[in-house]
C-alpha cells in the first residue's frame, strides 16, 4: 500500500484537474470572446494541465520525502493547500461567473503560490523545485493570456456576463 503522502499528492492533482475540467465551460460566451491570435487551441489545455499537475504531485512526493521534520512537512502542506485554493478559484471566476477581470486579479495569487512552491520546495528537494517550473511558466503564460482577453473584451459586468 502506498504511503499516505503519495495518495494525498495524487488526490491534490486529480481534484485540481477534475475541478478545472468540470468548471471550464467552452460555450457560446467563451467562444464569442476576442482572443489573441497566439492563444493555444482549446484541446491543448487539458493535456497541459494533466502533465503540469502530475509533475506537481511528483514534486510534493519528493519534497515530503526530503523533509526531515514536522516543521518542513507543515510548510509543504501549507504551500500545497494555498496553491490548491488559488488554483481552484480561477476557473469559476473566469468561466462560471464570466469575469475574466476578476480572474485576472486572482491569477496574481495563483502565480505567487506557484512561485512560492518553486522557491520553498527547493530546501527539501532540488528536483521537486524544478518540477514546479513548468507550472510556473504555464501560469505566467495564462496570466498574460487572461490580461489580453480582458483588454480585448472589457469592461465586464452583469450585462457582459449575460451575453
Amino acid at each position: 500500500m502506498p504511503e499516505t503522502h503519495i495518495i494525498i499528492a495524487i488526490i491534490w492533482a486529480v481534484l485540481l484537474g477534475g475541478a478545472g475540467g468540470l468548471l471550464t465551460t467552452i460555450g457560446p460566451w467563451y467562444r464569442n470572446l476576442k482572443k489573441p491570435s497566439w492563444q493555444p487551441p482549446d484541446w491543448l489545455f487539458g493535456p497541459a494541465w494533466t502533465l503540469i499537475l502530475g509533475l506537481g504531485a511528483w514534486a510534493a512526493i519528493l519534497a515530503w520525502q526530503g523533509a526531515t521534520d514536522d516543521v518542513g512537512r507543515r510548510a509543504i502542506i501549507i504551500m500545497y493547500a494555498v496553491n490548491f485554493v488559488c488554483h481552484f478559484l480561477w476557473s469559476p471566476l473566469f468561466f462560471t461567473r464570466r469575469r475574466p477581470d476578476w480572474s485576472l486579479i486572482e491569477v496574481v495569487f495563483l502565480w505567487a503560490s506557484v512561485l512560492a512552491m518553486c522557491i520553498g520546495l527547493r530546501q527539501f528537494s532540488v528536483l521537486a523545485s524544478w518540477l514546479i517550473v513548468p507550472y510556473f511558466i504555464w501560469v505566467s503564460f495564462a496570466a498574460i493570456l487572461n490580461l489580453y482577453i480582458v483588454r480585448l473584451n472589457g469592461p465586464f459586468g452583469e450585462d457582459k456576463a449575460r451575453a
